[in-house]
């Protein structure tokens, strides 16, 4: 999944760079996936969803603990820090943070749909090649959990 994201969080970049526009990475991503998953899962799907992958990577990137999901399904609290975030720290908190949407999105809607959604979203990018089902083994174990867990329940 990271090698995915940042992937996709390059292609933004250049684009972001092309344009001039400084806007955050994790916002510029979200901002272009935010439409697409609140069509798929509605307003409250997707803040639930942003709001899992952020506890999740907040974990492992300590300076995400002060970005916040808003009402609307933005991210805020990028500004708060008592200095700015470095740019290398904000690529890998950016990198994680998609990582963890896009492991979210396989285990709850497969991978092939994630796939269709990401090619809708960025048309223009290439994924041939990609599997998304080639996580580390822990990631594998979590997606076939859950997908247990859903078959159980009537």
């Amino acid at each position: 999944m990271r090698a995915f994201a940042e992937r996709l969080i390059a292609h933004e970049t250049l684009r972001d760079n092309a344009s001039g526009n400084k806007t955050p990475l994790a916002i510029l991503v979200d901002d272009r996936l935010r439409p697409h998953l609140r069509t798929l899962m509605g307003n409250v799907g997707f803040r639930a969803l942003l709001s899992r992958a952020l506890a999740l990577a907040s974990a492992e990137v300590p300076w995400l603990r002060a970005v916040h999901v808003k009402a609307d399904g933005a991210l805020e609290g990028l500004d708060e820090f008592g200095a700015p975030v470095q740019p290398t720290a904000l690529f890998e908190g950016s990198v994680v943070l998609l990582a963890q949407v896009l492991g979210l999105l396989v285990a709850f809607i497969g991978e092939n749909m994630t796939l269709r959604l990401m090619r809708e979203v960025w048309p223009k990018l290439t994924f041939s090649g990609l599997d998304l089902g080639a996580g580390d083994t822990d990631e594998k174990k979590q997606i076939v959990r859950l997908n247990a867990n859903r078959q159980k329940k009537p």
